[in-house]
């Protein structure tokens, strides 16, 4: 029923005078081909997520912050982010996110949300992938763990 309601969106205004967005219902919350990672600006080792334990699904919702910018809430199920042991034994159901806009790496996340300033006028694409704690992307069926939401920002004349 989220994903319905995030498929319905609505007009946003940009304070900061960048223009008018709105989001468009390009949500991707499934399992993507393991190539489209490729051609991101970076890119890791994979983790399959082993049989019989819990597939790990991550799904993004982009708000317009009242003020300027973006807030961004990452729902996790069978996950959890481990910020206090990164760099250390990987675990398929811990981790962070990686954050990439229009496929440029951007941030690691350690939690739910994330503050994200304005976008530039144009198509805005913006993913989260699911990593262990050593980096290494998560992957079932041999397709990345991930989602991606597009937000299109038109410039203010």
């Amino acid at each position: 029923m989220n994903k319905i309601l995030k498929l319905t969106s609505t007009i946003l205004i940009l304070t900061a005078g960048l223009g008018i967005a709105s989001t468009v219902n390009s949500s991707t919350n499934y399992l993507v081909a393991d190539k489209s990672h490729s051609h991101m600006n970076h890119s890791h080792k994979k983790i399959e997520i082993p049989p019989g334990k819990p597939v790990p699904e991550v799904d993004l919702f982009v708000y317009q912050d009242t003020m300027k910018g973006w807030n961004l809430e990452l729902k996790l199920t069978n996950f959890k982010f481990a910020p206090e042991t990164v760099n250390q034994s990987s675990n398929p159901n811990e981790g962070h996110a990686h954050l990439y806009i229009n496929d440029k790496k951007i941030t690691r996340i350690y939690g739910n949300w994330y503050y994200l300033g304005n976008l530039e006028p144009g198509s805005n694409k913006i993913t989260v992938t699911l990593n262990t704690n050593k980096h290494e992307d998560l992957v079932s069926n041999s397709k990345m763990i991930m989602d991606t939401e597009i937000i299109e920002v038109t410039a203010q004349k």
